[in-house]
């Protein structure tokens, strides 16, 4: 028995769909970092953290890959150490590792969940 078996690649719509997926990882990416701020979880004291050195980390999107950054020396310092006393003054939710809710899939609106959305509604598929 044999079996003869052809293939055609539809390359547009391939190149479609991988744009549609960098589209929807940064978009994903975006919304990330609007509801982490919305929730007011990073602390806050003059801002700078929050709202200038908070950003999108696009180099790697032709991989597949965003990063949200947090640009500054004492970021990590203030994440890894939920223990420091954080004011509430202006973030009524300030604390550190305030991204654990997304990470640990304790906020309903995991990424994946996000990025599959997003995905839909670009492709329809």
């Amino acid at each position: 028995m044999s079996l003869k078996v052809n293939v055609n690649v539809n390359r547009p719509k391939v190149k479609q769909l991988s744009e549609a997926t960098k589209k929807a990882i940064s978009m994903t990416a975006e919304q990330l970092r609007t509801e982490v701020i919305q929730e007011q979880l990073i602390p806050f004291d003059t801002g700078h953290l929050q709202n200038v050195q908070t950003y999108i980390d696009r180099d790697a999107l032709s991989k597949g890959q965003v990063k949200i950054v947090h640009d500054t020396p004492y970021a990590a310092r203030l994440y890894f150490n939920p223990q420091f006393d954080f004011s509430t003054d202006t973030n009524a939710n300030a604390r550190g590792e305030w991204w654990e809710p997304w990470i640990s899939g304790e906020n309903s609106k995991r990424p994946s969940e996000l990025f599959r959305q997003f995905y839909r509604n670009i492709t329809g598929v």
